[in-house]
């Protein structure tokens, strides 16, 4: 079978047949750092992609990657269009969940659950100008960035924390990598 590498792949049965092998693998060992909101809002500021939980109307969750940002209250904010899935489901349950992901995919993460706030257009205006800027700064032309969002008939969801995990990285357990350097 071809492989993408010169170098060659261990066969399935060679962790059992010596140590060399399980000693060769690099280890990284899962870790939970409990933060207080200001620690959470430290870590979440920077980053940007996002997954947001809401709930269907059957009680199943509705998933979306999307884009966020840290306004100057402390809430998680997200620019959407009104006949948007997640739009809709926030609408009707506001009990949300975002998961804040660093942005190289073994990075560290936060899973925070709050009540969200559906904003929608003119309401919505001043907050997308604090979405864009909590993301990319400054706008050249707020005029201009204004006029867009009122053509597109953006809405804008805002989560506030209520509750968070602790910033996690993925990895072995502690006590499962031991048992496989012994």
């Amino acid at each position: 079978m071809p492989t993408t590498s010169s170098r060659r792949l261990p066969s399935p049965g060679s962790a059992r047949r010596g140590v060399a092998y399980r000693r060769s693998m690099a280890r990284t060992i899962a870790t939970d750092t409990r933060v207080d909101r200001e620690g959470m809002l430290v870590f979440v500021r920077p980053r940007h992609h996002m997954l947001l939980a809401t709930t269907r109307r059957d009680g199943r969750p509705q998933i979306s990657p999307v884009t966020g940002g840290v306004d100057g209250d402390g809430r998680i904010v997200i620019a959407t269009y009104p006949g948007r899935a997640k739009t809709r489901n926030a609408e009707r349950d506001p009990r949300t969940s975002v998961v804040v992901l660093s942005d190289e995919w073994n990075g560290a993460w936060i899973q925070l659950d709050g009540d969200a706030e559906v904003l929608a257009m003119p309401a919505a205006e001043d907050a997308l100008v604090d979405y864009f800027r909590s993301i990319s700064g400054e706008h050249p032309d707020w005029a201009e960035y204004r006029q867009a969002m009122a053509l597109q008939n953006k809405s804008l969801i805002r989560l506030t924390p209520t509750r968070w995990s602790p910033i996690s990285t993925g990895g072995f357990p502690a006590d499962v990598a031991a048992r496989l350097d012994a």
